[in-house]
């Protein structure tokens, strides 16, 4: 995977087929045959022998009682029609999650307790599991004639990605016993008062300094950076331990190997492109009626097509209402 220093020359196309309004072709390109949109895995925990607690209850609960339950929990993957099955509600092309889980005008959609007292939390925004993105990525890599040659678009705004003056917006925090010289927080408000006019350090990123100055592809409210990347590479869940932007930094402080997939991802060739919004909870497949229709029935997939010019607003859904 080699960074693409002009990413509207590999790009561009993009941004020609977007609208400005706020359908879902805002993100996702007009022009093609037929979409899909694929559902990002909801969690849902449950207690072998009882309703999960609601917050109310649960701290009112002795510290001994909480304890007892933490180590009962049972947290699984759920599906959105695993979700519809216990709010008695409908999956459909435009289903919004909230709606789905029932939630009141003042409620938390983010996590939800099922009339069968199980507790439902909401799906990732803008990513979905390592292992999903493969299996699609598995039916993207045959239908089309570059396989080996394509662009991986990133977000700029994922945290720690490129670096930045002042902060990359992400840090560690170490555990010690050692005490502080002074309190951290006071260090820092003296330095502000001592030198207020000081020019704020740069900060690097997990990419080089190199890429986080360079061009980006500017499409509506979103800029990337682009990576020449073969789209059947996407096929193996080990696609990470290639990728530039892998966090290598958390690494070294103890966390499993990590990479966020693609924003954006298509061949060489066009024939396909597939799309995750940061802000949706679902990711949009564009391309051929066959590649949807293989997505579609794939069982380890929960997807379902989508008409062109569809809205993923959080109120565009009107049969769960």
């Amino acid at each position: 995977m080699e960074w693409i220093a002009d990413p509207m020359d590999a790009g561009g196309w993009l941004r020609e087929r977007l609208d400005d309004d706020w359908s879902m072709h805002h993100f996702v390109p007009h022009g093609f045959e037929a979409y899909a949109r694929i559902f990002h895995p909801a969690e849902v925990r449950s207690l072998p022998d009882r309703a999960v607690p609601t917050m109310d209850e649960w701290v009112r609960m002795p510290d001994a009682e909480q304890q007892r339950l933490m180590e009962q929990f049972v947290d699984e993957p759920a599906s959105w029609a695993d979700a519809a099955a216990a709010f008695g509600t409908t999956v459909h092309a435009l289903a919004q999650w909230q709606h789905l889980v029932r939630t009141p005008t003042d409620g938390d959609w983010r996590s939800r307790i099922a009339p069968d007292g199980r507790e439902f939390t909401s799906p990732d925004e803008g990513s979905m599991p390592v292992s999903l993105f493969a299996a699609v990525a598995s039916h993207l890599t045959e239908q089309t004639s570059t396989p080996d040659a394509g662009y991986a678009a990133i977000w700029e705004g994922r945290g720690g990605l490129l670096g930045a003056y002042g902060s990359n917006g992400r840090g560690f925090v170490e555990i010690t016993d050692e005490q502080p010289r002074a309190p951290m927080w006071w260090s820092s408000l003296r330095a502000n008062f001592e030198n207020p006019f000081r020019k704020a350090a740069w900060e690097p990123g997990i990419l080089s300094d190199e890429i986080s100055k360079g061009a980006r592809l500017e499409l509506p409210d979103r800029n990337h950076v682009v990576f020449g990347s073969a789209p059947a590479a996407f096929a193996d869940p080990d696609w990470i331990l290639d990728a530039p932007w892998r966090d290598r930094e958390a690494e070294g402080h103890g966390f499993e190997p990590s990479a966020q997939h693609p924003s954006i991802l298509w061949p060489a060739d066009r024939a396909w492109v597939i799309v995750s919004e940061i802000d949706f909870d679902s990711t949009i497949v564009a391309g051929s009626n066959e590649l949807i229709r293989e997505i579609c029935a794939d069982p380890s997939i929960e997807a379902l097509p989508i008409r062109e010019g569809s809205s993923l607003h959080w109120d565009a859904d009107d049969i769960n209402r």
